[in-house]
């Protein structure tokens, strides 16, 4: 654990990317495999089982360190983060405690009591309080609340690992895609030079678009471009290996049995291969796709039944191919990856998987004229993909570019507060906006982006002091303040109540020119809503 403490500690100090990297070097290579491959579990975003909730802990510490109870929530509150007070409160043990591996903290101390009688629970978390020092101790309580977030992407974590083994960092991506246990075998395999079996059974990561945000015509001529329509659907990968078919989501979850007329298709296709695609919902005949809203529906259930496969069929829009008979085809150009991507699909012919239409303009000044009538064609805009580019990992800036059409807008008032997380959880930053209904202000979305730190901070004191109602760690507020919201879609919707579902919800400006009356009514979002 005093290894693992330690680089946690450095981790959080540093801001510079390059020493971050350089400290996740040093610990994998002198950390045993059996606390290295837990590490790298925790520091790709996995979380421990559940061991005790907020309550309880808070509980323990007062009655451990005779805090009052009040003291204990007072300090909370201003320190922002369990974790951080836990560890505030407490004394450091004695000098020459002895160094518990990781690993031993987890396996034989912390997960045995998951789930088990208070008491049994109680028992291992004050134990270890009284024996860690504060930065082990601090990790110890990060684990305990599923609060270990230190400024390390799961990129970060593998570029280290690829810089200290010499293993291709698209190899070692590769390996980490989907579920896997934090067993040292699973440590050896990732870091084997040798291409191993199971290497075949997993998708590639995913290539990434960034935002255009750049004058369009900065990117040199359209001819060096091939232009799609942006879907919006789920992104995946279809896989077909001899006998077996796969559906992988970019989340890294596989999708067995969820969609299987896609399953069905991909069993007949004529060649093994690996097809990078967006899977949506489209009825036979149809102009355009159903919202996203509908395929929602089919992600929530395993074994969808003959209702819900005729309510809401979908097919596989292709636009990349990955792999053909076992050949890794990503440092090919895209057009030579979509030429063969064409030859493999129009030899089945199946209109389940079909490639993504491209679209076809004489410059970019057209291009922008298509892009615009995007949301009426039921897509979020364009894509652009330099005809030259290979198939590379992750986000990748310069290649592939997503022009999204400008967002819907809104003007809604705010009613409803809560705290954030993390760096912000002293500060009021998720926020609920509701549009009138007659007299009444319907709650239609939460947004917790787009305002600077500035106004976070002023918007901050004034809900404190204007507090209506508290509901745990929500806060209700007066309606005074008018903030204009960008979102890509509205779809109806009967899990909310105001009917109505927003996409990707965002703050655009706090609007202190407006009063609550001068908010937008929820009429004028059904009309916009699909």
């Amino acid at each position: 654990m005093r290894r693992f403490a330690a680089l946690y500690a450095e981790l959080d100090r540093s801001t510079a990317t390059l020493d971050k990297r350089a400290a996740l070097i040093a610990y994998f290579r002198i950390a045993p495999p059996d606390d290295a491959v837990w590490a790298l579990w925790l520091l790709s975003g996995g979380k421990l089982a559940k061991i005790a909730n907020t309550r309880e802990l808070r509980e323990w510490l007062s009655q451990e360190t005779g805090t009052p109870e009040w003291l204990v929530d007072d300090c909370h509150a201003h320190v922002g983060d369990l974790a951080e007070t836990i560890t505030l409160l407490f004394d450091d043990p004695p000098r020459g405690a002895a160094d518990v591996p990781l690993r031993e903290w987890i396996e034989h101390r912390l997960l045995p009591v998951a789930g088990r009688d208070p008491a049994l629970r109680r028992a291992a978390v004050v134990a270890a309080w009284h024996v860690l020092c504060a930065d082990e101790r601090l990790v110890f309580n990060k684990l305990l609340t599923g609060s270990l977030r230190v400024g390390v992407s799961q990129r970060l974590v593998q570029q280290a690992l690829a810089e200290m083994s010499g293993i291709d960092i698209a190899r070692i991506a590769q390996r980490m895609l989907g579920a896997w246990s934090p067993a040292p075998q699973f440590l050896r395999n990732l870091l084997d030079p040798e291409e191993l079996p199971g290497d075949r059974e997993q998708p590639y990561p995913f290539f990434l678009a960034s935002p255009l945000e750049a004058d369009v015509e900065s990117l040199g001529p359209i001819d060096d471009w091939m232009l799609e329509w942006k879907w919006d659907g789920i992104r995946l990968q279809l896989i077909r290996r001899g006998p077996d078919v796969a559906l992988w989501s970019r989340g890294e979850e596989r999708l067995d049995g969820r969609f299987p007329e896609i399953e069905s298709a991909a069993a007949l296709l004529p060649r093994d291969c690996v097809i990078d695609g967006e899977l949506i919902g489209w009825k036979p005949g149809a102009s355009q796709p159903l919202p996203f809203t509908a395929l929602q529906t089919r992600i929530q259930r395993r074994k969808p039944g003959p209702k819900t496969l005729a309510d809401t069929p979908v097919v596989v829009l292709a636009y990349d191919l990955l792999e053909l008979d076992g050949r890794d085809l990503r440092t090919l150009p895209l057009s030579e990856r979509r030429r063969l991507l064409e030859d493999v699909l129009s030899a089945n012919n199946d209109p389940r998987i079909v490639p993504s239409p491209l679209v076809g303009a004489a410059g970019w000044a057209e291009a922008a004229t298509l892009r615009e009538a995007a949301r009426e064609r039921g897509v979020e805009g364009l894509m652009l993909k330099r005809r030259a580019s290979p198939y590379q990992a992750g986000r990748r800036r310069g290649d592939w570019w997503k022009w999204k059409i400008d967002p819907l807008n809104i003007d809604a008032v705010l009613i409803y507060a809560q705290s954030g997380s993390g760096r912000r959880s002293t500060l009021f930053t998720d926020y609920t906006f509701g549009l009138w209904d007659g007299e009444q202000l319907v709650p239609v979305a939460k947004a917790y982006s787009g305002l600077d730190d500035k106004e976070i901070l002023a918007l901050d004191r004034w809900i404190r002091t204007h507090t209506i109602e508290r509901f745990g760690p929500v806060r209700s507020v007066e309606a005074a303040h008018v903030f204009e919201l960008g979102f890509e879609a509205v779809n109806r919707s009967t899990r909310h109540k105001s009917g109505i579902a927003v996409r990707f919800p965002r703050i655009l400006r706090w609007r202190q020119d407006k009063t609550p009356q001068d908010a937008d009514k929820l009429e004028t979002l059904r009309a916009l809503a699909r």
